[in-house]
């Protein structure tokens, strides 16, 4: 591993014209790239996965640019409406471009905070994204099978990478994986096996759930690495 200085910054980011929400930037000294990384529904940017990973891929000489929902910055648990989120994840991704030019960057994030960064590129592309990763898509809601929420992927035209555990209750195999073949050369998808939507696996596995870490890092870094090129 390549070992890299960093520096964490913590920012505030305008949303529209009356919201402000909280972001934190992990700068490593000799950063390739940057990753515009949105938080999952239940817990914010300083949940143990997000800041974990941004040090992780900090070490990589990735960036990233976490951020919180306005939801999740006044501490409701209700998400936000379709369209707020949208419009977060845009200002994330122009706040990227604005703090680290010559990075290129690549937007995504946990479970819901994908989702919402996908919707936001389906409807408008995202200036400047070269792809987008997904960390657990949420398919669908726990037993309710369908791929209703996928539709919209159809319509991005950028390398989308899908990390999903082989238990995710929020990702029938059976309906992902067809749909990433549908999706052609833009989808990538990277199995990790035993592990469920928080990407934990049963001690009965003789898994741990470091080695899925560690798997997962390494499908993130080497996938960014080969949208450079």
């Amino acid at each position: 591993m390549i070992v890299s200085a960093a520096s964490t910054d913590r920012l505030s980011i305008t949303v529209g014209e009356a919201q402000r929400v909280s972001a934190l930037l992990v700068l490593p000294s000799l950063a390739r790239a940057c990753l515009v990384l949105a938080h999952g529904a239940g817990a914010g940017m300083e949940h143990p996965f997000m800041a974990g990973l941004a040090a992780e891929l900090g070490a990589l000489r990735i960036a990233t640019l976490r951020y919180q929902f306005p939801y999740m910055e006044r501490r409701a648990r209700r998400p936000d409406p379709p369209a707020l989120c949208h419009a977060t994840v845009r200002a994330a991704v122009a706040e990227a471009a604005r703090l680290a030019p010559a990075l290129p960057i690549v937007a995504g994030g946990r479970s819901f905070g994908g989702r919402m960064t996908s919707q936001a590129q389906a409807k408008s592309p995202l200036p400047g994204v070269r792809g987008l990763a997904f960390l657990g898509f949420p398919l669908h809601p726990a037993g309710r099978p369908s791929d209703e929420r996928a539709q919209h992927l159809f319509h991005v035209q950028l390398p989308m990478l899908f990390i999903q555990g082989t238990r995710d209750e929020l990702a029938d195999l059976t309906i992902l994986q067809p749909i990433a073949e549908q999706l052609g050369a833009r989808a990538t998808l990277k199995l990790l096996q035993q592990a469920d939507h928080s990407f934990h696996v049963p001690a009965r596995t003789g898994r741990k759930d470091s080695e899925v870490r560690r798997e997962l890092l390494d499908a993130l870094a080497g996938w960014i690495e080969s949208l450079l090129g």
